[in-house]
């Protein structure tokens, strides 16, 4: 199925919910001018549907394959890598002294949806390079950075992150990876790294020249735990004072993960120091190195709840595109019995119209958080706040919502959608994995009622649900959720135990989540009929209103379930539990 970009419901979420025009009024943002936008956003999304879309299905047959140590990836991907690089789409947001366009992260956000729209799998490898960017710009060294930068910017040498091991899922303190310091020798003042990570997307690959890896080792005598972790560079080929590629390090790709779904995307286990003679330098200060790649894993946050709406777009076309074709059956109630499409029919209609509302309410908190990250980048303190708030949000609510679109989807096609030829099942077996990477959604609900909750003294979260609350005062069913979550927050800072916050987090988010996403749906509404997008003005209101009639209703519906307590969980015993 061919992928059309929806690049005029991007533009009015760029505009209203990120507030660009706002942003384009500062001196770092200048460049970020209307004309600016519509080309990036127009330009990106005819790229992505000309040169990544026509490798989804493909990439998904044929899959990452492991020969011979070498990653092998089908036939059309190098060439699509090589035009993404040579067109400058890697380096929209990256600083301008290292050879990026400096524009703002709502941008990157609208590169990054477009591409992974288009190819999902393909995405992470450019997705992974912004972290890996991230992380240097904000603690690597100036010769750090004047090594590594540039090429990482331009897309030449791509990034990764490796934080994961056997033994250690989402508890990285527990981490095992060594880092011995070398004495002397060429190699002084750098690090033997030795150890094993695994679940690292994109660690191997021939699309780059070189790979550069930002893994977390111990220093001996560390602290135990999260404590006792540092941050090291540790490139593939190891680099010449003159910038070049030198001979290639100790390190390797020992398999390829078997997976459900981002059957392109290499998913690899990686050895480091197999020979004792993988050689790293330091990111940042010793036993730093969680803060450092949490600057990294932050944005990435925010970038897979993008996936959510990638995924959850892609769906809705084809959903769409199906019940337009397929015939079947009159019309209830209709005097005429001949067969209609099955778009004509209530049920097929209501899902078609919930993939359409969650899609967009879901890229309309993508957009609002990134222009809450840029503002602080800029040094709003308050949108800085804010924006750590949205983050669990659009990671959590996002990719849910991804793969309950994608599998409305399959339902949309019926029998056709169970089975592979139409394409319906990839869109939700890729879908799966957002809401497991870069911290399960479980563990972005606990943030948001741990340490979220009480984020500048619990202000950064009721100066939100106050501003929905005051801002939809004529829409009395989102103001009341907004006053809900106001409620289960209160609740839970003032009388609930950690363990009763946690058996909430989910619904708790949910409702949050569901709340902020309507508040901008709403705020997109307006703008519509103010004449600001007039392609969207039949659809748009459609969207919102179910939305908020249908979305909005569920969501204030899970109060109850937010405030119950843990009580119930622990009602029996483990050892009953497990039967």
């Amino acid at each position: 199925m061919t992928y059309t970009p929806a690049t005029q419901d991007q533009l009015l979420a760029i505009r209203v919910n990120a507030g660009i025009e706002e942003l384009a009024r500062t001196e770092k943002f200048a460049a970020a001018e209307p004309d600016m936008v519509e080309a990036i956003v127009e330009g990106v999304g005819q790229f992505a549907a000309g040169e990544f879309a026509p490798l989804n299905r493909v990439g998904d047959l044929e899959g990452a394959k492991l020969e011979n140590g070498v990653v092998r990836l089908p036939e059309g991907y190098a060439e699509a890598y090589e035009a993404y690089v040579e067109q400058g789409w890697n380096a929209i947001a990256s600083p301008a002294e290292f050879g990026g366009q400096g524009l703002p992260f709502t941008l990157a956000c609208n590169v990054l949806e477009n591409l992974g729209t288009a190819n999902m799998a393909f995405n992470l490898l450019p997705m992974l390079s912004v972290g890996a960017i991230e992380a240097l710009e904000h603690h690597g060294s100036e010769d750090l950075q004047q090594k590594y930068l540039p090429k990482l910017v331009s897309g030449e040498w791509s990034g990764t992150m490796n934080l994961t091991e056997p033994q250690a899922g989402s508890d990285v303190g527990a981490l095992r990876a060594t880092a011995m310091p070398i004495g002397d020798g060429e190699h002084a003042g750098k690090y033997r790294i030795k150890g094993q990570k695994i679940y690292i997307t994109w660690g191997e690959h021939e699309l780059a020249k070189n790979i550069i890896h930002l893994v977390l080792a111990r220093l001996p005598e560390a602290p135990e735990g999260s404590r006792g972790i540092s941050l090291f560079v540790v490139p593939k080929y190891h680099v010449n004072s003159d910038g070049s590629l030198g001979p290639r390090n100790d390190v390797r790709c020992v398999s390829l993960e078997h997976k459900l779904g981002i059957n392109a995307s290499p998913t690899c286990v990686m050895s480091y120091g197999d020979n004792d003679e993988c050689i790293g330098e330091l990111v940042g200060a010793p036993n730093r190195g969680l803060a450092a790649m949490f600057t990294m894993m932050n944005n990435a946050r925010i970038n897979v709840g993008n996936q959510g709406v990638q995924i959850g777009e892609r769906a809705t076309q084809q959903a769409l595109g199906y019940a337009r074709d397929r015939v079947q059956s009159a019309r209830a109630g209709s005097p005429d019995k001949s067969p209609v499409a099955i778009v004509e029919h209530p049920d097929v209609r209501r899902m078609l119209l919930r993939m359409k509302a969650l899609t967009e309410g879901a890229r309309a908190l993508l957009y609002y958080t990134a222009g809450q990250v840029d503002r602080g980048v800029l040094g709003d303190e308050a949108a800085r706040a804010r924006g750590e708030v949205l983050t669990p949000l659009i990671k959590a609510w996002g990719t849910d919502i991804g793969t309950e679109v994608a599998s409305l989807g399959i339902q949309v096609h019926g029998g056709m959608g169970f089975v592979e030829e139409t394409g319906a099942a990839q869109h939700w077996r890729d879908s799966r994995i957002a809401p497991i990477y870069e911290g399960t959604n479980g563990i972005q609900a606990a943030d948001l009622v741990t340490r979220k909750l009480g984020l500048d003294g619990g202000q950064a979260l009721v100066s939100l649900t106050a501003d929905i609350a005051r801002d939809c005062a004529d829409e009395p069913a989102l103001a009341a959720l907004a006053k809900d979550c106001a409620a289960v927050a209160a609740w839970m800072s003032d009388e609930a135990s950690l363990d009763d916050r946690l058996a909430g987090s989910v619904p708790f988010t949910t409702m949050l989540a569901v709340a902020v996403a309507g508040w901008q749906l709403v705020r997109q509404l307006r703008a519509v009929e103010a004449g600001g997008a007039p392609s969207l003005a039949v659809t748009k209101p459609a969207s919102v209103r179910f939305f908020l009639d249908r979305i909005v209703p569920e969501a204030a519906g899970l109060r109850t379930s937010a405030m119950a307590g843990a009580e119930a969980l622990y009602a029996i015993d483990t050892e009953a539990l497990l039967g």
